[in-house]
């Protein structure tokens, strides 16, 4: 990597950690290998560094943005990912609830039902739902 790309890489590492968790984000980046460690790299400083690196966007606002996206996309592992770190950057419950909803108008009721499963299990595993 270049000084330029060494600092957006450090940059994105930092809110990748803040957001996502350090222990998420070390074993992910531990896991990388040969094959995979190059889009780790890039993927941190691109996404994390470039993207949320941004201040024009606060991390909350970013979050409920990148549930929104992600919901409509359908990935839902990185779904999961992106709910628990939403609720390190502030997002309620009641966020996620209407941020669902909003998944439900514009991309159908099956994936607000699929996003509402994952909710509950990150808000059930966080302790924030019986």
């Amino acid at each position: 990597m270049s000084n330029f790309d060494e600092d957006l890489f450090l940059k994105g590492l930092e809110q990748r950690k803040s957001t996502l968790g350090e222990e998420y984000v070390v074993n992910n980046l531990s896991a990388a290998d040969d094959f995979t460690r190059p889009f780790q790299e890039a993927m941190t400083a691109w996404c994390w560094g470039f993207g949320w690196g941004d201040d024009t966007i606060d991390p909350k606002t970013r979050s409920m943005m990148n549930l929104s996206m992600i919901g409509a996309l359908g990935k839902m592992h990185e779904w999961e990912i992106h709910c628990k770190g939403a609720l390190n950057n502030g997002v309620t419950i009641e966020e996620i609830r209407a941020i669902i909803h909003v998944i439900g108008i514009y991309c159908g009721v099956p994936q607000s039902l699929e996003c509402f499963r994952v909710a509950r299990k990150v808000l059930s595993e966080a302790g924030l739902l019986e």
